[in-house]
């Protein structure tokens, strides 16, 4: 039987209404539920049917990576997928606590799903096949906002590892749009649309579904921008979903977001290095001579980070931090095939 874990990382104390929301509908469904904490988190969280793992009880866990990882940092959910496999989950889905889910987040995830393609178009701003206005996720090249929509393919069945569901009101947009355009918004109902080899859109890290044969492709990098971990990552997992064969699948909204406070003028400052590096980090990432076939995975990942390492993307103390992913999640993984 297929084991379904979500996993968010979270400072809200175990009152926060969302919080409690995900432990009581995951326990119904009989589904793993993971919170991982950090500095700010109350010493004192305590949410039956919730794992939930302070800086502390992090550090007892004997992951190499977990004393790399810096404090008070979004990358910390990294511990949470490792737990959450190490839990036996052969499927993760990730959120964020100001996501509220609706109806159809429980449903049953499968891998293989009908899907409209994009193949070969560059930057395809999957957001366009969702709604007639003019918007974008977070990450997307700006200097590609205008470029017309691919066509789709008909329907067809793929293998589709890593699937990015939309979120209505108040969807995952950078703050250039957030400056200038009004919220809250609603995603119009559309097929799948699957992303295939050089078809490329960022995706985050707020409704996401990962299969176990993509798990290397979930590590989250710690030392670039706040607000493009989840973004330069999703980069690093297209181009690896590319020497498998596999689909980047788009779905329609399975969750409303009532967004945390933010301040825009910081996230738009956090955001600078996307909005100059976007583009060209997907062109370094293209431009690697990488060997094809899942069992390369955690090879090609650390090429990939190396490559944006010697273009100063990203701070070279991202290469231990990788290595030490890299060898927990093969532990754990060797350790379930036993």
């Amino acid at each position: 039987m297929t084991k379904v874990s979500v996993v968010i990382t979270s400072i809200a104390g175990d009152q926060h209404p969302v919080l409690r929301q995900y432990a009581t509908e995951s326990t119904q469904r009989d589904i793993g539920f993971v919170v991982i904490g950090d500095t700010k988190s109350p010493l004192d969280f305590h949410l039956p049917a919730c794992d939930f793992y302070s800086i502390d009880q992090q550090k007892q866990l004997g992951y190499t990576i977990t004393d790399l990882l810096p404090t008070k940092h979004y990358a910390r959910k990294n511990v949470g997928y490792l737990v959450a496999i190490a839990k036996g989950a052969d499927v993760l889905i990730e959120t964020d606590d100001d996501n509220i889910p609706l109806a159809a987040f429980w449903e049953p995830r499968h891998r293989l799903q009908p899907a409209r393609l994009v193949v070969d178009a560059g930057w395809t701003n999957v957001y366009g096949y969702y709604s007639s206005a003019r918007i974008w996720p977070r990450g997307f090249a700006l200097d590609q906002i205008l470029k017309p929509l691919p066509g789709l393919s008909d329907v067809r069945v793929v293998n589709c590892p890593v699937q990015q569901g939309l979120a209505d009101d108040n969807p995952d947009v950078d703050a250039v749009y957030r400056l200038t355009q009004t919220l809250p918004f609603q995603f119009n109902r559309f097929d799948n649309v699957g992303l295939q080899t050089n078809a490329i859109c960022p995706f985050n890290s707020q409704n996401t579904t990962w299969f176990s044969e993509a798990f290397p492709l979930l590590y989250l990098p710690s030392y670039c921008s706040f607000r493009m971990t989840d973004i330069w990552r999703s980069f690093v997992a297209q181009r690896l979903l590319w020497t498998c064969d596999w689909t980047l699948l788009f779905h329609n909204s399975t969750v409303r977001q009532e967004r945390n406070d933010h301040n825009l003028m910081l996230d738009f400052e956090d955001e600078i290095s996307g909005y100059v590096h976007n583009y060209q980090i997907v062109e370094v990432l293209k431009s690697l001579n990488l060997r094809s076939g899942p069992e390369r995975l955690a090879e090609n990942l650390y090429l990939c980070y190396e490559a944006l390492v010697a273009k100063s993307f990203i701070d070279k103390r991202e290469l231990a931090l990788i290595s030490a992913w890299i060898k927990d999640l093969a532990t754990l993984m060797a350790g379930r095939i036993r």
